[in-house]
């Protein structure tokens, strides 16, 4: 048996003003300006956390031949350009095309991918992918529990398989979970039967957070159906709200062993469970100056501030200044603030040296949305190379690469650098720059969730920052216009939509 793999992955923020290019598909993937396939793949994801890592596990054990033809993505951020979205479909097809025979493909996409021509980036994906393999060869797809799941996906699919958890710590029981079932398909074991129900209802990143209530909750209902017989999977998609596009937001999946009554019926009775908990799933916010005054009343114990406004891992860019700024004014001691992307600051640091003090401008270069620059007095602190290995429960095992790093030390507070933008959610991505995050009294991430992983046990208190940003969990910043309406909570008059 042969089973055709790849994806492209992309979160896209349309409200961010960089978009999303080539080259940064092309440095992210590290497969090369071609992404190169096959024994690449093989060798960057071979025993990781990773929905490619499942793949190949489950290959293994099944006994079966994975054909890696194609893997890409790139950090989150504005619409992916028109040129860099064909160069990548194209190179992945032609190789499909150049596969042969094959029994099954199994694709590796995010669900909230959008370019200057596909609001539904993900539909025409699946829908060209269809298109080439024709109706009756198996094609299961994974998604991020934050895709905007449309109605042409679901038809275009046999399966999509969403990640349960936020953090996404199950990204490599998903990649197994597809390869396994486009199996049993080819196999002729089971014959999925998909119900698909959108829900009017946008949702924050914070409180889509599966640690914590009502998801924790939702999602042990949610395994609960899926070991109801005859059910194949289900999936729990909360959408990414920081995309203005008609399909934005929540939706369920149930997949049946053809049994479409049944998957009818799961699908309405998940979905009605969802919709009850609308008022709960909105998050509370704190600003930086009642987290400094919560830290010095606590004894000990470490807070952490999740600055989710500039949020990297949804497209934000991730050198905000708001928190550190106040940090700073108010000589707080024991803090960190991290990691934040300013190359500029980096070269400089690199050009001073370890110990030697001197003037720093830090952050607030890419906008004005996230804070101004902070005109600052300190010393390097140290340097590094800015390479690593993912340790936590995310990506656990995969190469990560910062790019030079510098610590700056301002008063009692140290800034973590970096020359690349990525979102803080490994505790591995400060030590390697002999930061230790434990030890610390009050620590700024630029993380909205997935800082929770590795981080959150750790701390003994957690807030969502009140500040600014292109990723604010608040939908009174943003000025939607594709949006399909009306919609929970922008609308008051909503109702929950019946069956179909």
């Amino acid at each position: 048996m042969r089973i055709a793999c790849g994806g492209i992955q992309h979160e896209t923020n349309t409200f961010a003003s960089q978009p999303t290019t080539l080259a940064d598909f092309q440095r992210d993937s590290q497969c090369g300006d071609d992404f190169a396939p096959g024994e690449v793949i093989e060798r960057l994801y071979t025993n990781t956390g990773t929905i490619q890592g499942g793949f190949l596990q489950a290959a293994a054990d099944e006994g079966i031949e994975l054909v890696s033809l194609f893997s890409a993505h790139a950090q989150p951020a504005g619409r992916v350009e028109r040129a860099a979205y064909q160069r990548m479909m194209n190179l992945f097809l032609d190789r499909l095309k150049a596969a042969g025979s094959f029994d099954g493909v199994a694709l590796d996409l995010h669900g909230a991918m959008a370019t200057e021509d596909h609001d539904d980036a993900e539909g025409e994906i699946i829908a060209t992918v269809r298109q080439q393999i024709g109706p009756q060869i198996p094609l299961v797809v994974t998604l991020d529990l934050h895709a905007n799941i449309t109605e042409r996906m679901a038809e275009q699919a046999d399966c999509l398989i969403g990640f349960d958890t936020y953090p996404h710590v199950d990204m490599r029981e998903r990649g197994d979970e597809a390869i396994r079932t486009v199996v049993r398909m080819v196999r002729e074991e089971i014959r999925p039967t998909q119900s698909y129900r959108q829900l009017p209802l946008l949702t924050m990143p914070p409180m889509q957070c599966t640690l914590r209530e009502p998801m924790l909750s939702l999602v042990s209902e949610l395994h609960a159906l899926e070991q109801r017989e005859n059910v194949v999977t289900a999936t729990l998609a909360m959408g990414f709200p920081f995309a203005d596009i008609r399909d934005a937001g929540a939706s369920v999946l149930v997949t049946t062993d053809d049994n479409s009554d049944l998957a009818d019926q799961l699908a309405d009775e998940f979905a009605g469970q969802l919709w009850a908990l609308r008022d709960q799933l909105q998050p509370e916010l704190t600003s930086i100056e009642d987290a400094i005054r919560f830290s010095r009343q606590q004894d000990d114990g470490l807070v952490i501030f999740a600055d989710g406004s500039d949020n990297p891992g949804g497209g934000a860019p991730c050198d905000g200044t708001v928190a550190l700024r106040a940090l700073v004014e108010s000589d707080f001691q024991n803090a960190v603030v991290g990691v934040l992307y300013d190359p500029e600051t980096v070269e400089l640091a690199h050009r001073t040296g370890v110990g030697v003090e001197a003037e720093f401008v830090v952050g607030g270069k890419t906008d004005d949305r996230h804070g101004a620059p902070v005109q600052l007095h300190g010393y390097v602190k140290t340097l590094g190379d800015g390479k690593y290995t993912f340790q936590g429960p995310m990506r656990r095992g995969c190469a990560g690469d910062f790019g030079r790093m510098a610590v700056l030390q301002v008063g009692g507070v140290q800034i973590v650098l970096a020359s690349r933008r990525m979102q803080l959610l490994d505790a591995e991505m400060l030590r390697v720059v002999g930061v230790t995050p434990e030890r610390c009294r009050l620590l700024v991430v630029k993380s909205a969730v997935h800082f929770r992983a590795d981080l959150g046990p750790m701390a003994s208190s957690i807030f969502d920052a009140d500040t600014p940003g292109i990723h604010r969990p608040d939908f009174a910043a943003f000025q939607y216009h594709a949006l399909r309406r009306p919609i929970y909570p922008l609308d008051s008059q909503v109702a929950f939509p019946s069956g179909s």
